[in-house]
């Protein structure tokens, strides 16, 4: 395969996968070789085995570090910091992408950034939903109540609320019902008791704001 090939089929595309370059057509032999040689060029970036993106200048589409998460690790999705983060639910940027999921805990260090992936029993994983990342991207993505969970689950002490107050919380941005009800199907008591603070944090900055 020519490299000009090659764009012809993945220039529009984030991110792929070999599967992507052989579908519908034989499997050209060394196309694992030349792959790497056109990352060694400078062509390509490899994001873990048989993921890829294409470098500056040839790429059209700047891969959304959400969307690399999830391709990187196939079921998990963004949440903790990062999920917060995207909901305006705390006002730090936070450069590396975490997610949870089936998947055993990990971190990946790639081109494109700094992934760790969490992992999360069944009865854990729901909450999250499919959301849009702009030019066609999109990605799964804890609800923020879900995210802030997550987060406090794997968090030694994460129910302390003097921990809970660092994180400086946008109550505006967050659903006491549903974080509350989130934390009671997981029949967590440390989750419902963090809820039970957040639902505090919600309850004075309404009256504060009543009071200007």
């Amino acid at each position: 395969m020519k490299f000009a090939e090659l764009l012809e089929i993945v220039e529009d595309e984030p991110v792929f996968e070999t599967g992507l370059l052989v579908a519908g057509r034989p499997l050209e032999p060394g196309l694992s070789a030349q792959l790497s040689r056109w990352c060694a060029s400078g062509r390509l970036l490899r994001l873990r085995r048989g993921l890829f993106a294409l470098a500056p200048p040839y790429r059209k589409v700047i891969p959304h570090p959400f969307l690399v998460a999830n391709r990187l690790v196939p079921g998990s999705f963004v949440s903790g910091l990062s999920a917060l983060a995207f909901a305006n639910a705390i006002p730090e940027f936070v450069p590396e992408v975490t997610s949870c999921g089936p998947g055993r805990p990990c971190v990946r260090e790639t081109p494109l950034g700094r992934f760790s992936f969490r992992y999360l029993r069944a009865g854990l994983r729901a909450g999250y939903r499919q959301v849009e990342l702009g030019g066609g991207q999109r990605a799964f993505v804890a609800f923020p109540e879900k995210a802030f969970l997550d987060l406090v689950h794997l968090q030694p002490g994460g129910d302390d609320p003097a921990w809970i107050d660092e994180l400086r919380l946008n109550p505006e941005a967050l659903k006491p019902d549903r974080m509350e009800a989130m934390a009671a199907a997981a029949a967590s008591p440390k989750l419902m008791r963090a809820a039970a603070h957040v639902r505090r944090l919600a309850n004075d900055a309404a009256l504060t704001y009543a009071a200007l």
